[in-house]
Protein backbone atom coordinates (compact mmCIF):
# COMPACT_ATOMS: atom_id res chain seq x y z
CA UNK A 1 0.00 0.00 0.00
CA UNK A 2 1.42 3.39 -0.82
CA UNK A 3 1.91 6.00 1.76
CA UNK A 4 -0.02 9.20 1.76
CA UNK A 5 1.60 12.21 1.30
CA UNK A 6 1.19 13.57 4.48
CA UNK A 7 3.07 10.30 5.65
CA UNK A 8 5.81 11.19 3.69
CA UNK A 9 6.54 14.41 4.38
CA UNK A 10 6.57 13.98 7.95
CA UNK A 11 8.61 10.84 7.79
CA UNK A 12 11.29 10.41 5.03
CA UNK A 13 11.06 13.88 3.45
CA UNK A 14 13.15 15.94 5.44
CA UNK A 15 14.42 19.53 4.30
CA UNK A 16 16.45 21.49 6.78
CA UNK A 17 17.33 24.41 4.78
CA UNK A 18 13.82 25.80 2.96
CA UNK A 19 14.61 28.65 1.05
CA UNK A 20 11.32 29.29 0.29
CA UNK A 21 10.94 30.75 4.08
CA UNK A 22 12.61 33.97 3.13
CA UNK A 23 10.20 34.03 0.35
CA UNK A 24 6.68 33.86 2.37
CA UNK A 25 5.37 37.28 2.87
CA UNK A 26 5.98 40.60 0.65
CA UNK A 27 7.20 41.93 4.61
CA UNK A 28 9.88 39.74 4.18
CA UNK A 29 10.99 40.01 0.50
CA UNK A 30 11.41 43.66 0.68
CA UNK A 31 13.50 43.13 4.17
CA UNK A 32 15.54 40.61 2.52
CA UNK A 33 15.99 42.38 -0.94
CA UNK A 34 19.54 42.30 -2.49
CA UNK A 35 18.93 45.27 -4.72
CA UNK A 36 17.46 48.51 -4.14
CA UNK A 37 16.55 50.78 -7.39
CA UNK A 38 16.28 54.34 -6.19
CA UNK A 39 15.26 57.66 -7.30
CA UNK A 40 18.80 59.00 -6.71
CA UNK A 41 20.37 56.34 -9.24
CA UNK A 42 18.16 57.24 -12.46
CA UNK A 43 19.28 60.21 -14.50
CA UNK A 44 16.36 61.30 -17.14
CA UNK A 45 17.11 62.34 -20.60
CA UNK A 46 15.89 65.06 -22.42
CA UNK A 47 15.90 65.68 -26.07
CA UNK A 48 15.45 69.33 -26.66
CA UNK A 49 14.59 71.42 -29.91
CA UNK A 50 14.31 74.85 -31.41
CA UNK A 51 11.47 77.09 -30.56
CA UNK A 52 8.91 78.01 -28.01
CA UNK A 53 5.91 75.94 -27.14
CA UNK A 54 7.27 73.33 -29.15
CA UNK A 55 6.61 69.46 -28.66
CA UNK A 56 7.12 67.05 -31.20
CA UNK A 57 6.51 62.95 -30.49
CA UNK A 58 8.84 60.54 -31.15
CA UNK A 59 6.81 57.72 -32.94
CA UNK A 60 9.09 55.15 -31.54
CA UNK A 61 9.65 56.48 -28.52
CA UNK A 62 6.08 56.51 -26.89
CA UNK A 63 5.78 58.98 -24.29
CA UNK A 64 8.73 61.00 -24.83
CA UNK A 65 8.72 64.53 -26.97
CA UNK A 66 11.57 66.69 -28.29
CA UNK A 67 10.42 70.02 -26.52
CA UNK A 68 12.09 73.79 -27.18
CA UNK A 69 13.50 74.62 -24.43
CA UNK A 70 10.71 76.30 -22.22
CA UNK A 71 8.98 73.30 -22.47
CA UNK A 72 11.58 71.38 -21.01
CA UNK A 73 12.19 73.83 -17.82
CA UNK A 74 8.49 73.26 -17.26
CA UNK A 75 9.24 68.82 -17.41
CA UNK A 76 12.55 69.61 -15.47
CA UNK A 77 10.12 71.58 -12.59
CA UNK A 78 7.83 68.90 -12.74
CA UNK A 79 10.56 65.89 -11.99
CA UNK A 80 12.00 68.11 -9.50
CA UNK A 81 9.11 67.83 -7.09
CA UNK A 82 8.77 64.24 -7.82
CA UNK A 83 12.32 63.62 -6.38
CA UNK A 84 14.43 62.96 -9.64
CA UNK A 85 17.27 65.49 -9.81
CA UNK A 86 19.38 64.01 -12.46
CA UNK A 87 19.10 65.01 -16.41
CA UNK A 88 21.09 64.48 -19.47
CA UNK A 89 20.59 67.11 -21.89
CA UNK A 90 20.42 66.33 -26.10
CA UNK A 91 19.98 69.25 -28.34
CA UNK A 92 18.11 68.47 -31.90
CA UNK A 93 18.66 71.24 -34.38
CA UNK A 94 17.32 71.95 -37.99
CA UNK A 95 19.54 70.62 -41.29
CA UNK A 96 20.38 74.02 -42.15
CA UNK A 97 22.90 74.42 -39.02
CA UNK A 98 24.38 70.96 -39.81
CA UNK A 99 27.95 71.00 -41.19
CA UNK A 100 30.63 69.20 -42.30
CA UNK A 101 32.71 70.80 -39.37
CA UNK A 102 29.84 70.81 -37.04
CA UNK A 103 30.63 74.25 -36.15
CA UNK A 104 26.96 74.99 -34.24
CA UNK A 105 28.84 72.32 -31.57
CA UNK A 106 30.82 75.35 -30.39
CA UNK A 107 28.27 77.96 -31.24
CA UNK A 108 28.07 79.55 -27.64
CA UNK A 109 24.39 81.16 -28.65
CA UNK A 110 23.88 77.85 -29.85
CA UNK A 111 20.57 75.62 -28.75
CA UNK A 112 22.61 73.38 -26.50
CA UNK A 113 24.75 75.84 -24.83
CA UNK A 114 22.37 78.54 -24.44
CA UNK A 115 19.96 75.09 -22.98
CA UNK A 116 21.82 74.70 -20.72
CA UNK A 117 22.90 78.25 -18.86
CA UNK A 118 19.03 78.21 -18.79
CA UNK A 119 18.57 75.19 -16.43
CA UNK A 120 21.44 75.71 -14.54
CA UNK A 121 20.62 79.27 -14.14
CA UNK A 122 17.04 78.16 -13.38
CA UNK A 123 17.37 74.80 -11.35
CA UNK A 124 20.70 74.74 -9.20
CA UNK A 125 20.09 71.73 -7.12
CA UNK A 126 19.52 69.82 -10.68
CA UNK A 127 22.41 67.56 -11.78
CA UNK A 128 23.39 68.39 -15.34
CA UNK A 129 24.83 65.63 -17.52
CA UNK A 130 26.08 67.48 -20.88
CA UNK A 131 26.25 65.29 -24.06
CA UNK A 132 29.64 65.83 -25.91
CA UNK A 133 29.82 64.76 -29.43
CA UNK A 134 29.47 66.09 -32.69
CA UNK A 135 26.87 63.76 -34.43
CA UNK A 136 24.39 65.95 -33.40
CA UNK A 137 25.62 68.79 -35.14
CA UNK A 138 27.32 67.01 -38.15
CA UNK A 139 26.01 66.98 -41.64
CA UNK A 140 27.68 63.28 -41.95
CA UNK A 141 26.12 62.40 -38.96
CA UNK A 142 28.95 61.15 -37.45
CA UNK A 143 30.38 61.51 -33.78
CA UNK A 144 33.33 62.78 -35.34
CA UNK A 145 34.79 65.15 -38.55
CA UNK A 146 35.23 63.26 -41.72
CA UNK A 147 38.09 63.64 -44.08
CA UNK A 148 38.16 61.60 -47.22
CA UNK A 149 35.06 59.38 -45.82
CA UNK A 150 37.13 58.45 -42.59
CA UNK A 151 36.25 59.61 -39.12
CA UNK A 152 39.72 61.51 -37.64
CA UNK A 153 40.43 61.37 -34.35
CA UNK A 154 42.81 64.13 -32.94
CA UNK A 155 40.96 67.01 -35.04
CA UNK A 156 37.41 65.43 -33.95
CA UNK A 157 38.86 65.69 -30.50
CA UNK A 158 40.05 69.26 -30.96
CA UNK A 159 36.37 70.72 -31.26
CA UNK A 160 35.25 67.98 -28.44
CA UNK A 161 37.43 69.65 -25.85
CA UNK A 162 36.17 72.99 -27.12
CA UNK A 163 32.23 72.49 -26.73
CA UNK A 164 32.80 70.49 -23.21
CA UNK A 165 34.40 73.88 -21.82
CA UNK A 166 31.30 75.80 -23.29
CA UNK A 167 29.37 73.34 -21.77
CA UNK A 168 31.60 73.67 -18.41
CA UNK A 169 30.94 77.50 -18.34
CA UNK A 170 27.69 77.82 -18.02
CA UNK A 171 27.44 75.02 -15.52
CA UNK A 172 27.07 71.50 -16.66
CA UNK A 173 28.25 69.42 -13.45
CA UNK A 174 29.47 66.46 -16.28
CA UNK A 175 30.61 66.84 -19.57
CA UNK A 176 29.70 62.99 -21.05
CA UNK A 177 32.21 62.21 -24.12
CA UNK A 178 29.80 59.60 -25.79
CA UNK A 179 31.91 59.65 -29.25
CA UNK A 180 34.18 57.08 -28.53
CA UNK A 181 37.67 59.10 -30.24
CA UNK A 182 40.66 57.80 -28.29
CA UNK A 183 42.14 60.07 -26.14
CA UNK A 184 39.44 62.51 -25.59
CA UNK A 185 39.11 62.20 -21.81
CA UNK A 186 42.50 63.00 -21.44
CA UNK A 187 42.31 66.12 -23.82
CA UNK A 188 39.09 67.25 -22.04
CA UNK A 189 40.25 66.77 -18.84
CA UNK A 190 43.60 68.80 -19.29
CA UNK A 191 41.80 71.48 -20.93
CA UNK A 192 39.27 71.87 -17.72
CA UNK A 193 41.53 71.92 -15.43
CA UNK A 194 43.79 74.87 -17.36
CA UNK A 195 40.77 76.76 -18.18
CA UNK A 196 39.45 76.23 -14.09
CA UNK A 197 37.20 74.24 -14.04
CA UNK A 198 38.51 71.52 -11.82
CA UNK A 199 35.12 71.00 -10.46
CA UNK A 200 33.57 69.56 -13.67
CA UNK A 201 33.35 66.23 -13.93
CA UNK A 202 33.68 63.63 -16.66
CA UNK A 203 31.13 60.83 -17.32
CA UNK A 204 33.33 59.09 -20.21
CA UNK A 205 30.88 56.84 -22.38
CA UNK A 206 33.52 54.69 -21.98
CA UNK A 207 32.28 50.93 -23.65
CA UNK A 208 29.96 52.25 -25.99
CA UNK A 209 29.43 49.39 -28.23
CA UNK A 210 28.00 49.90 -32.01
CA UNK A 211 24.52 48.53 -31.08
CA UNK A 212 21.23 47.97 -33.03
CA UNK A 213 19.14 49.77 -29.97
CA UNK A 214 19.91 53.27 -31.05
CA UNK A 215 17.48 53.65 -33.73
CA UNK A 216 14.69 55.95 -31.87
CA UNK A 217 17.56 58.32 -30.46
CA UNK A 218 18.64 58.70 -33.80
CA UNK A 219 15.16 59.39 -35.20
CA UNK A 220 14.84 62.06 -32.03
CA UNK A 221 17.99 63.67 -33.01
CA UNK A 222 17.89 63.28 -37.08
CA UNK A 223 21.79 62.10 -36.04
CA UNK A 224 21.94 58.80 -38.22
CA UNK A 225 24.88 58.71 -40.03
CA UNK A 226 24.60 59.67 -43.94
CA UNK A 227 27.16 56.66 -44.84
CA UNK A 228 28.81 53.52 -43.88
CA UNK A 229 28.24 52.84 -39.48
CA UNK A 230 30.05 53.91 -36.32
CA UNK A 231 31.90 50.53 -36.26
CA UNK A 232 35.58 52.14 -36.56
CA UNK A 233 34.88 53.71 -33.35
CA UNK A 234 32.07 52.58 -31.20
CA UNK A 235 32.94 48.72 -29.52
CA UNK A 236 31.87 45.87 -31.83
CA UNK A 237 29.19 43.69 -29.37
CA UNK A 238 31.20 40.35 -29.40
CA UNK A 239 34.23 42.08 -26.93
CA UNK A 240 33.87 42.45 -23.29
CA UNK A 241 37.67 42.46 -22.67
CA UNK A 242 37.87 45.41 -24.74
CA UNK A 243 35.63 47.00 -22.44
CA UNK A 244 37.86 46.65 -19.55
CA UNK A 245 40.64 48.27 -21.42
CA UNK A 246 38.89 51.43 -22.20
CA UNK A 247 37.53 51.54 -18.97
CA UNK A 248 41.33 51.47 -17.74
CA UNK A 249 42.36 54.08 -20.00
CA UNK A 250 39.68 57.12 -19.25
CA UNK A 251 40.30 55.97 -15.42
CA UNK A 252 43.84 57.00 -16.55
CA UNK A 253 43.29 59.58 -18.28
CA UNK A 254 41.03 61.39 -15.28
CA UNK A 255 37.11 60.45 -15.94
CA UNK A 256 35.14 60.69 -12.75
CA UNK A 257 32.10 57.95 -13.75
CA UNK A 258 31.97 55.33 -16.75
CA UNK A 259 29.36 54.23 -18.77
CA UNK A 260 28.36 51.34 -20.30
CA UNK A 261 25.83 51.48 -22.83
CA UNK A 262 23.41 49.85 -24.04
CA UNK A 263 22.67 48.10 -20.80
CA UNK A 264 20.34 44.92 -21.21
CA UNK A 265 22.38 43.24 -23.84
CA UNK A 266 25.21 44.21 -21.41
CA UNK A 267 24.62 43.15 -18.45
CA UNK A 268 27.42 40.95 -18.28
CA UNK A 269 30.15 43.32 -19.35
CA UNK A 270 28.56 46.10 -16.39
CA UNK A 271 29.25 43.13 -14.36
CA UNK A 272 32.59 42.17 -14.94
CA UNK A 273 33.71 46.61 -14.37
CA UNK A 274 31.90 46.13 -11.51
CA UNK A 275 34.12 43.55 -9.93
CA UNK A 276 37.32 45.04 -11.43
CA UNK A 277 36.88 48.80 -11.02
CA UNK A 278 35.73 51.15 -7.90
CA UNK A 279 34.58 53.50 -9.90
CA UNK A 280 31.47 54.52 -10.32
CA UNK A 281 29.87 52.97 -12.91
CA UNK A 282 26.63 54.30 -15.26
CA UNK A 283 24.52 52.59 -17.89
CA UNK A 284 22.08 54.03 -20.78
CA UNK A 285 19.01 51.57 -20.71
CA UNK A 286 18.81 53.29 -24.07
CA UNK A 287 16.03 54.28 -26.85
CA UNK A 288 15.65 50.73 -28.74
CA UNK A 289 15.01 48.90 -25.59
CA UNK A 290 13.02 52.00 -24.04
CA UNK A 291 10.74 51.25 -27.23
CA UNK A 292 10.93 47.31 -27.22
CA UNK A 293 8.84 47.17 -23.82
CA UNK A 294 6.15 49.92 -24.81
CA UNK A 295 5.34 48.55 -27.78
CA UNK A 296 5.09 45.17 -26.23
CA UNK A 297 2.81 46.62 -23.29
CA UNK A 298 0.64 48.33 -26.15
CA UNK A 299 0.28 44.90 -27.72
CA UNK A 300 -0.57 43.25 -24.53
CA UNK A 301 2.19 41.32 -25.06
CA UNK A 302 3.28 42.31 -21.13
CA UNK A 303 2.86 44.47 -18.08
CA UNK A 304 4.79 47.51 -19.46
CA UNK A 305 5.24 48.89 -15.87
CA UNK A 306 6.79 45.86 -14.34
CA UNK A 307 8.61 44.82 -17.11
CA UNK A 308 10.65 47.93 -16.97
CA UNK A 309 10.76 48.21 -13.69
CA UNK A 310 12.62 44.63 -13.66
CA UNK A 311 14.62 45.96 -16.30
CA UNK A 312 16.09 48.70 -14.39
CA UNK A 313 16.65 46.49 -11.12
CA UNK A 314 18.41 43.71 -13.73
CA UNK A 315 20.51 47.16 -14.29
CA UNK A 316 21.09 47.76 -10.77
CA UNK A 317 22.25 44.09 -9.58
CA UNK A 318 24.68 44.19 -12.30
CA UNK A 319 26.47 46.79 -10.83
CA UNK A 320 25.16 49.92 -12.41
CA UNK A 321 25.13 53.16 -9.88
CA UNK A 322 23.22 55.36 -12.48
CA UNK A 323 20.80 54.41 -15.07
CA UNK A 324 20.23 56.60 -17.96
CA UNK A 325 16.87 55.62 -18.95
CA UNK A 326 13.95 56.97 -20.38
CA UNK A 327 11.44 55.41 -17.63
CA UNK A 328 12.68 57.72 -15.20
CA UNK A 329 10.10 60.31 -14.88
CA UNK A 330 7.59 56.91 -15.06
CA UNK A 331 9.50 55.26 -11.89
CA UNK A 332 9.15 58.98 -10.05
CA UNK A 333 5.86 58.60 -10.87
CA UNK A 334 5.19 55.32 -9.67
CA UNK A 335 7.38 55.94 -6.51
CA UNK A 336 5.67 59.07 -5.69
CA UNK A 337 2.22 57.08 -5.49
CA UNK A 338 3.19 54.70 -3.15
CA UNK A 339 4.33 57.04 -0.65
Amino acid sequence: MKKNAAAISSSTFSIRTRLRRNRRTDAIRQGLSETHLALENLVMPLFICEGCKESTPIKAMPGISRMSTDLSLEEIEKCLKLGLKSFAIFPAISDDKKSSQATEATNEKGLGIQCLKKIRDEFPEAVLYADVALDPFSSDGHDGLVKNGKIINDESVAVLVEMALLQAAVGADYVAPSDMMDGRIGAIRSALDKAGFVDTGIMAYSAKYASSFYGPFREALASAPKFGDKKTYQMDYRNRREAHREVRLDINEGADIVMVKPALSYLDVILSLRQRFDIPIAAYNVSGEYAMIKFAAQAGAIDGEKAALECLTSIRRAGADLIFTYFAKEMAQKMAALL
